[in-house]
């Protein structure tokens, strides 16, 4: 096949392909964002900002649920205003201490 062996032909559509598929997904995440990440697809009900020097972001609303991230002092996250046993949902199934995270000035978090 003019001369280009067929190992590099395989690769070139592998990494193709490959290429074509992360691009495809990058456009649904973005969408997604667009979207919001509440049950009903509504944007974040709020903009909190960390009061704590290091706040621990959880997989659930309690502290036996694992850490999945951590977030400094200062720092402004997109939340939403469903507090549960004192944690608020910040995105997706994230969660952090809701002590620790104020409104941001003009935010409505319930």
């Amino acid at each position: 096949m003019l001369g280009i062996p067929k190992r590099i032909v395989v690769v070139a559509a592998v990494v193709l392909g490959l290429a074509i598929i992360y691009s495809a997904g990058s456009e649904q995440r973005e969408s997604e964002a667009d979207a919001g990440d509440g049950p009903d697809g509504a944007a974040a009900a709020c903009r909190v900002v960390v009061t704590a020097d290091v706040l621990n972001v959880r997989a659930g609303p309690g502290t036996e649920h694992e850490v999945v991230d951590r977030l400094r002092a200062d720092v402004e996250t997109d939340a939403t205003d469903e507090v549960r046993d004192g944690f608020r949902r910040i995105t997706g199934q994230r969660w952090a201490a809701d002590e620790f995270l104020r409104p941001v000035e003009g935010a409505d978090c319930g």
